[in-house]
């Protein structure tokens, strides 16, 4: 199962929340208004702001913003902020050198394809989509027709 970590899920949920808010939101706010601690949330707006998606305000009057709008920022920049590089294997880019098993085996290479696909599917996703629940048309599974699940 692909399964992405809990705090990439609150993350997207953080950044949501600040698409909202109007000016800057502390940790503990946000923490409150998403339902998770505030350790954690401090930990994973330390995370945001390392890759630039909010920007991060000192002081009495601080907190943190987003650095652009929810329909700028893709689900993939804030899965690669949190877990690290989108890939459905280890197997790609370079594993080579450090797999054992490269020279015997029959797939090598071939996830590379269906690692971009899902890395390409997950940058057209914006935050803005998730906010209003609405996946870009080209994304969607067609639901099944009355003579498909018969």
């Amino acid at each position: 199962m692909l399964k992405l970590s809990r705090l990439t899920d609150y993350a997207v949920a953080a950044l949501v929340r600040l698409g909202t808010a109007e000016g800057v939101e502390t940790s503990p706010g946000i923490a409150a208004g998403i339902g998770v601690p505030e350790p954690t949330v401090a930990k994973v707006m330390k995370a945001l702001a390392g890759h630039g998606l909010v920007i991060s305000t000192r002081g009495a009057r601080g907190g943190y913003r987003l650095s652009k709008s929810l329909a700028d920022i893709p689900v993939s920049d804030v899965i690669v902020a949190i877990d690290g590089p989108i890939a459905l294997t280890s197997c790609v880019e370079g594993a080579a050198a450090t797999c054992e098993s490269h020279s015997l085996c029959p797939v090598a290479g071939r996830w590379d394809p269906v690692n971009e696909a899902i890395r390409n599917a997950l940058s057209h996703i914006s935050l803005a989509d998730m906010a209003a629940a609405s996946i870009p048309p080209a994304f969607r599974i067609p639901a099944p027709t009355i003579n498909e699940v018969a």
